[in-house]
């Protein structure tokens, strides 16, 4: 759980990183930067920032930031009635992300698997995205992603979000902040 200035810091942090990069926000879109803690308050180690741009019925833009090493943990966006799962496309804008998929694992990660929940990762076919490269994850793929030591900021590119149904390894995660 966040508190509300805690949650207002990491906002302010999280523009701070799309000002660096050159990513111009809105005011609004300032306002609306999403701060995910997974409920695991472990937030500079294990979340994720992000604004969406557009979400409905066809297609889905974001922008996700993460500081300096930090980690979304493992995930998967399963089916959800007539859908076969999100399909996602990743574009790295600034830093390098290392994103982890089902496959043949890499023997030397280049990524630190957070220590409290070092169980919960299980993919480790590594992709290294540095800005300007891209890669699309399959619906219902198990996956991960963390920054490198600068940080990174990823543009997410997908059919319909839902991430309040995203299936994540650690079933103590809890997809939506909660604020106090």
């Amino acid at each position: 759980m966040l508190t509300k200035a805690k949650y207002q810091e990491v906002q302010m942090r999280t523009l701070e990183l799309f000002n660096q990069a050159g990513i111009i926000l809105s005011e609004s879109e300032q306002a609306a930067i999403e701060v995910a803690d997974f409920g695991l308050g472990q937030i500079d180690t294990q979340g994720l920032q992000l604004i969406t741009y557009i979400n409905n019925n066809h297609y889905c833009a974001k922008e996700l930031v993460l500081f300096p090493n930090q980690t979304c943990p493992e995930h998967k966006h399963p089916p959800i009635n007539n859908s076969a799962g999100k399909t996602e496309t990743f574009r790295c804008r600034f830093g390098k992300v290392y994103l982890y998929v089902e496959g043949e694992a890499t023997a030397n990660i280049k990524a630190i698997v957070p220590e409290a929940s070092k169980e919960y990762y299980t993919v480790f076919h590594e992709i290294e995205l540095n800005p300007g490269d891209q890669y699309t994850i399959p619906p219902n793929t198990l996956h991960w992603f963390q920054a490198s030591e600068e940080g990174a900021i990823v543009s997410e590119f997908s059919t319909t979000s839902r991430d309040e149904h995203d299936i994540f390894t650690d079933l103590n995660i809890k997809r939506i902040s909660e604020i106090k």
